[in-house]
């Protein structure tokens, strides 16, 4: 066994042909087509991404199909990721969408859905509607919409939850009535069903967004997902699983080492490796196994991310014109409200 100090980890996690690349079902694509319809309708759109996987959770279809309105990132699950909130980071991801309204928050926070609620105030004033101002939550699966949502009624309303949430993808499926998150000015919000891309670039950003549940648990093999987590884990700090194993690169050994330490074992007392590939994921997604930052993050990082998604289906070009043509109907909002 390697110590701590004679460890190399991998630097390469070996490409799986048997990764799916696709979880575009039926109600993503029937909830973009109704977002397209309501979007005349709305004067914001707050999308939310996963603060762990910032570029993993960027949904390029919303850039293409839900142009010409104000747009607010969120990032939400800041606590999740909280050994990379740094300065530089936060600056690089601000340096993606300027002049784009951009947030990070754990929507437990107060401060932090404050500021949400009073951009969307802003914008409301500007509009002056007599009927309320309507505005749209949007993001990939399991993103933390709902539990925005219900921060925003919690702060916005002081009252109590109207979405449901959940740890896996699909809880909600519909866009269903508003939800107003406040009376002065009226502001009433969508919730909308997380929508995946149609494509996903490579396996690394299938197996960040299955690592932190954007895809169902039953996609990816969850021995080969705990291998990703432990390359990840090892490029970070390896005595995260000290408790279990001293470092490797061996998913099976740090699995059976830790079966049998915590009693994961079937019949005959043999370690039950899936079921604690499982258990270890799930430390994972709530923290107690690090919280980092799985997408590489710097001021070029959203360019290359474009270059990979064009060959997948949409060019350079169109990506570019869509986060292009955002950018132009932000100025010409904030002009309007200026």
């Amino acid at each position: 066994m390697a110590s701590t100090a004679s460890f190399v980890p991998r630097t390469v996690f070996p490409r799986l042909d048997s990764i799916i690349k696709s979880y575009y079902l039926g109600h993503h694509k029937a909830g973009l087509t109704k977002m397209r319809q309501l979007l005349s309708s709305v004067e914001l759109i707050i999308e939310c991404r996963d603060y762990r996987v910032p570029l993993s959770s960027r949904n390029p279809m919303f850039e293409k199909h839900l142009i010409g309105r104000e747009r607010m990132i969120v990032y939400t699950k800041r606590d999740l990721g909280a050994e990379s909130l740094d300065q530089k980071t936060r600056e690089n991801i601000r340096r993606w969408h300027a002049p784009q309204k951009v947030l990070f928050t754990d929507c437990k926070t107060d401060n932090d859905i404050k500021k949400v609620i009073n951009y969307a105030k802003d914008i409301a004033r500007a509009v002056d509607s007599l009927t309320g101002t309507r505005m749209m939550l949007t993001g990939m699966p399991n993103v933390g919409k709902s539990s925005l949502l219900n921060a925003l009624r919690r702060v916005g309303m002081h009252k109590g939850k109207v979405a449901i949430t959940g740890g896996q993808p699909g809880v909600t499926r519909n866009i269903g009535t508003t939800v107003r998150i406040s009376s002065d000015p009226s502001i009433l919000l969508y919730d909308t069903p997380g929508v995946f891309i149609p494509y996903v670039p490579n396996e690394s950003t299938m197996l960040k967004l299955a690592l932190v549940g954007c895809v169902k648990d039953t996609l990816i093999d969850p021995v080969t997902l705990c291998d990703y987590l432990l390359f990840r884990i090892n490029m970070v700090n390896p005595s995260l699983y000290a408790a279990y194993h001293p470092p490797t690169n061996n998913i099976t050994e740090l699995l059976t080492a830790t079966a049998l330490q915590t009693g994961r074992l079937g019949k005959g007392g043999v370690p039950d490796i899936t079921a604690t590939a499982i258990w270890l994921i799930q430390r994972y997604r709530i923290g107690e196994l690090g919280r980092f930052i799985l997408d590489d993050v710097d001021a070029d990082a959203l360019e290359r991310r474009i270059e990979e998604e064009s060959k997948e289906g949409m060019s350079a070009n169109q990506l570019r014109k869509g986060v292009k043509a955002e950018r132009a109907a932000h100025r010409a909002s904030k002009a309007n409200i200026d």
